[in-house]
């Protein structure tokens, strides 16, 4: 065949292979949102990426009072780099799990807090992202800051990274607490001097948030919700997030302080794969 019709049909093959892959390392019973173009380029395409279902929201719709620094939008983050699929810097969630931090953020508003989201829902393509970085062992650029007493080559045996995450199925959120009134948290700038995740707070980089013991996304057991070195102050404040998100029917990961699940999940089976921005939930709301 001509040169034009070989080059497609090579494409055709690759995005077929691509998404044989994908459905095939999902859990047993698990389905995927089938991604259409390139899942891995991080361009969007308006006609072949997938929509958000009509039961994702912008969490910014229904609740403008909690903050949001999205941290996978900005090479802030174990990478260094923005993660592939954070088109904007946005959180979004199902209607479910939105309206359940509405609540708990009303029960904090009273007690002089906020709540602020790191990371919402994820699409399988920033998880991908995440899964080749894990094996480019030479890339370690931001481990003094988020992991820098764990071998890169153990991030898989070690559970902090997986091919698979919660966060795509857009119940799950990554969250912490702040005293108001809250002056944001000044960016990063690439190439600063990093420190540990887990050092006192007035050495880490800044964050407004509460003293929770350690940074966000802190590969480290001191990020384990109830490890019981963090004491006095810092478990104050974890409990104190882990206590109103309960009562609000989020689950934690006893792992990562941060990391909530609002109960029952919309889709407990479905990883989806559209980006973050505004148009993946055009025409839906």
């Amino acid at each position: 065949m001509g040169m034009p019709r070989l080059a497609a049909a090579l494409r055709g093959l690759a995005v077929t292979a691509a998404t044989l892959v994908c459905v095939a390392a999902l859990p047993s019973g698990a389905q995927a949102q089938q991604p259409q173009g390139n899942p891995a380029s991080g361009q969007a395409s308006p006609t072949k990426d997938p929509k958000a279902p009509k039961e994702f929201v912008a969490l910014r719709d229904v609740d403008p009072t909690i903050r949001q620094e999205i941290r996978y939008y900005t090479p802030h983050n174990f990478m260094g780099v923005p993660v592939t699929g954070y088109e904007k810097p946005m959180c979004l969630l199902t209607r479910d799990a939105a309206n359940a931090l509405h609540r708990a953020q009303v029960s904090f508003l009273k007690k002089g807090y906020t709540l602020k989201v790191y990371d919402c829902y994820r699409p399988q393509r920033a998880v991908n992202h995440f899964v080749e970085w894990a094996k480019d062992l030479d890339d370690q650029r931001m481990k003094g800051e988020f992991y820098p007493q764990v071998d890169k080559s153990t991030l898989f045996q070690d559970g902090y990274i997986a091919e698979k995450s919660g966060h795509s199925r857009g119940s799950t959120v990554d969250l912490t607490l702040a005293k108001l009134p809250a002056l944001p948290t000044r960016p990063y700038v690439p190439g600063e001097p990093l420190h540990p995740c887990y050092g006192p707070q007035d050495d880490r980089f800044p964050d407004n948030s509460l003293d929770m013991g350690t940074g966000f996304d802190c590969f480290d057991t001191l990020a384990h919700t109830l490890d019981p070195r963090v004491k006095g102050e810092q478990r104050k404040n974890r409990l104190l997030l882990k206590a109103g998100l309960e009562k609000a029917g989020f689950v934690n990961y006893e792992y990562e302080w941060w990391h909530y699940t609002f109960q029952p999940e919309t889709f407990p089976d479905t990883y989806f794969d559209f980006p973050i921005s505004r148009r993946s939930l055009a025409g839906r709301h």
